[in-house]
Order: C-alpha cells, then sequence, then structure tokens
C-alpha cells in the first residue's frame, strides 16, 4: 500500500471531550468546566460534565478500538484530574484511571499516545493568569514529570501540547474558547509560555525515561483572496503554522512575534529541544484579504467553491497535499504523525439501526490518499489517527457536531459503529 513499516493506523480524542466524571476521585476543575458551565458560553449550555462516560465505560471504548484493529489510541491526560490545583500533590485516583486505561490497551495490543495538554488547564492556574503567565509552563512540566513518572514504562509516545495556536487564538485572543479572554494581540505571551512548557516538559520527559516526545499543531493552507492579498495571507500563515512550529525546528520566531519582552534570551534554546517527531493536524485551507479595518493583520474569507463538512468547513485533500509539502520544503523535519483528521456530519441512526456517513467514508478516503502520495514523494509520514473515535463534546458547539467513527447517544450513552467504523476496519486490515 506504499506506506513505511510499522506505520501506525489509529484513532484520537481528548479528555474534556469523552471522559465526563467532572467531579469524581478527586478531579479539580478545568478552565473548560468554569467556561462551559457560564451560562451564554457553548451552544445549548451543553457542557462536558458528563460527555461520553468514557472514564466509565473506558473499557467498552477499549473493545470498540480493538474490533478495529488499530495500532494506536492518542488520548489525553486531564491535568485537573492529576493535579486537582495544576501544582503541588498527586491525585492518585486519577492517575490510577490512566493505569487502567493503559494497561487495557496493551493488553488489546494497542500501543497507547499519551497528550498531556488537551486544553484543560487547572482552574486555579488561570485564576493565577493562566498562560499568560510564565510560571504556568514549570507547572506544566512539573505535570509532565509526575504523569510520565507513572506511565512511561508502558507509554512510548508522548505528545506535549495539542493545538496550542488554538488555545492562545481563541481562548485568550478572541475569547470564544476557554478561558474566554479578549486581549487580541496581546495575548502572544500565551503563545511564548505554551512553547516554553514544552520545551521544559520534553526534558522532564526524557528525564522520566519517555522514548517518543513531539508536540501536535494545528495546521492550515494560507489562501491569498487576490494577488493582493498576499500580504494578509502571508501574516496568517506566521500566525497559524510558523509561530508553533519555527520556534521548535529553526530555534526563532517569525516576525509576527516583534519584540517581546517576555521572552528570555535563553527561552529559545529550551522550546528547541529536540523533538522526535511532529504531530499534524489538518482539518481545512483558509483564505484571506487584507483587512479593512481592525487589529489583526488579515480577514478571513469564505472559499465557496468547495463541498463543506457539518461545520461549514470546505473538504480540500490537495490542500492537506500541499500543506505536507510546505512543511517538508520549509523545515528539516523530525517525522510526522497525522495526529488529527476528521470531519463533523449530521448523522444520524437509520430505520435499521445503521449509521450511514458515506461523506465522511469519502472524506477520510481522498484525504488518506492525499497523505500517500505525501509518503510516495519521499515525506516521512509514520502514523495517521483520524479524529475521532467517538461523537463528542465539540467544545463551544457542545453536542450537535458528530465527529465520531462510532455514534454516541448522549441520553442513554449507546454506542453505534458507523458505517465509517467499518471502512476503517476494512483499510487498515488490507494494509
Amino acid at each position: 500500500m506504499g506506506l513505511p513499516e510499522g506505520f501506525r493506523w489509529g484513532v484520537a480524542t481528548a479528555a474534556y471531550q469523552i471522559e465526563g466524571a467532572a467531579d469524581e476521585d478527586g478531579r479539580g476543575p478545568s478552565t473548560w468546566d468554569t467556561f462551559a458551565r457560564t451560562p451564554g458560553r457553548t451552544r445549548d449550555g451543553h457542557t462536558g460534565d458528563v460527555a461520553c462516560d468514557h472514564y466509565h465505560r473506558w473499557p467498552e471504548d477499549v473493545a470498540l478500538m480493538a474490533g478495529l484493529g488499530v495500532d494506536s489510541y492518542r488520548f489525553s491526560i486531564a491535568w485537573p484530574r492529576v493535579q486537582p490545583r495544576g501544582s503541588g500533590p498527586v491525585n492518585p485516583k486519577g492517575l490510577d484511571f490512566y493505569d487502567r486505561l493503559v494497561d487495557g490497551l496493551l493488553a488489546a495490543g494497542i500501543a497507547p499516545a499519551a497528550t498531556l495538554y488537551h486544553w484543560d488547564l487547572p482552574q486555579p492556574l488561570e485564576d493565577a493568569g493562566g498562560w499568560m503567565e510564565r510560571d504556568t509552563a514549570y507547572r506544566f512540566a512539573e505535570f509532565s514529570y509526575l504523569a510520565a513518572e507513572r506511565l512511561a514504562d508502558r507509554v512510548d509516545m508522548w505528545i506535549t501540547l495539542n493545538e496550542p495556536v488554538v488555545v492562545m487564538a481563541y481562548g485568550y485572543a478572541f475569547g470564544v474558547y476557554a478561558p474566554g479572554r479578549t486581549l487580541m494581540l496581546d495575548a502572544l505571551p500565551a503563545a511564548h509560555h505554551q512553547l516554553l512548557g514544552h520545551g521544559l516538559a520534553v526534558t522532564a520527559l526524557r528525564g522520566r525515561g519517555a522514548r517518543e516526545i513531539g508536540l501536535a499543531n494545528h495546521y492550515s493552507p494560507a489562501w491569498a483572496a487576490s494577488p493582493a492579498d498576499r500580504p494578509a495571507a502571508d501574516a496568517f500563515d506566521a500566525f497559524m503554522n510558523r509561530l508553533f512550529t519555527d520556534p521548535v525546528l529553526l530555534g526563532r520566531y517569525p516576525d509576527i512575534m516583534g519584540d517581546a519582552p517576555f521572552v528570555r534570551p535563553e527561552d529559545l534554546a529550551v522550546i528547541a529541544s529536540p523533538i522526535d517527531f511532529l504531530g499534524v493536524n489538518y482539518y481545512q485551507p483558509t483564505r484571506l484579504k487584507n483587512p479593512a479595518e481592525g487589529p489583526l493583520p488579515f480577514d478571513i474569507v469564505d472559499i465557496a467553491e468547495y463541498p463543506v463538512t457539518g461545520m461549514g468547513w470546505p473538504i480540500v485533500p490537495d490542500a492537506f497535499l500541499s500543506l505536507l509539502r510546505t512543511l517538508d520544503s520549509r523545515y528539516d523535519l523530525p517525522p510526522l504523525y497525522i495526529t488529527e483528521n476528521g470531519c463533523s456530519f449530521p448523522d444520524e441512526i437509520g430505520p435499521d439501526g445503521a449509521v450511514d456517513d458515506s461523506s465522511r467514508i469519502a472524506f477520510l478516503d481522498a484525504h488518506i490518499n492525499a497523505m500517500r502520495t505525501a509518503v510516495r514523494e519521499g515525506i516521512d509520514i509514520r502514523g495517521y489517527y483520524t479524529w475521532s473515535l467517538l461523537d463528542n463534546f465539540e467544545w463551544s458547539e457542545g453536542y450537535h457536531p458528530r465527529f465520531g467513527l462510532v455514534h454516541v447517544d448522549y441520553e442513554t450513552q449507546k454506542r453505534t459503529p458507523k458505517k465509517s467504523y467499518g471502512w476503517y476496519r476494512d483499510l487498515i486490515a488490507a494494509s
């Protein structure tokens, strides 16, 4: 099939989106608990308090993964479950949960891939300033060490941060995600402190014997609406794609960071600590034009000439291939993993009890073929994780979008594999 020996097929999830059990076994509140419980912040007031109840139903979910035949499962470790205050003593019951999960995965022949930060900052740390404060980076390194101390003997693959650009932009700049702050370009310290936390965590993880360490960035190819709008596209590219990759792989920030007094001379060497892989999360390209007004150096323009997902995102597999080529030409890359790729559609259970999500199959097939083309061209891609195993809590959109290979009835928690589940199972078996 043209993929390297040992290529990993996987699925991905995130703690706050699936675990539930928000107030059980010593778990403390996260920024997303606070945000989602604040009226008007999420669609229809949905919260992750119960989500998919994975905290209690994980054996069933591991069995679903075993049925798929995946090689690996990318999950996230909830920081407030392990350290309820974001620092200080460990909550033993929190780590016990991940012990059980990891052992269950290994017993099923599935390699665990642990993400340490998928947006659920302990609320006490946000009360102290969150990612706008340098101290949060050191607290993150401490948490990383504690998680690896318990799990690194069985977990080989570690992802420090998931999509730090989304935390900075949606959480601190625009206020549409937790913690809901609207600092605009003044949110740039949240970028640097996340990256500093990543670099410190790399050292902490290596100190506990972690073998494969990277981070997962969100990437979106920047399309200029016209030749005259190239400056807007370049600014968006720097903001979205380069801000969290240049420092890690090149040891320097793009010009968009500007004069940043919060960046200390020694920080970039920490951030550029060698990593073993780069995670690539891809969903859609973005079209830009020069701004008419406002604080940002670009305006986003609709892409209307392509079909769209249930989220209204344009479906452009060629843009995925273009992104992989751009990364390969821009950097001396470590191996890549596609750590997220997937789509939402309004999936419903039909009269026959099945979920026909042929649109998802077409999306995944086209994007996997684009990845295969990149591999044939010599780009070193070691694995692909589709988003997501389960329908789940989709942040500010609540439970309305459905991204899963498995349908979840949120009233009963019944899991129903969709048509795409069988398709992915067969693809993996044939690989």
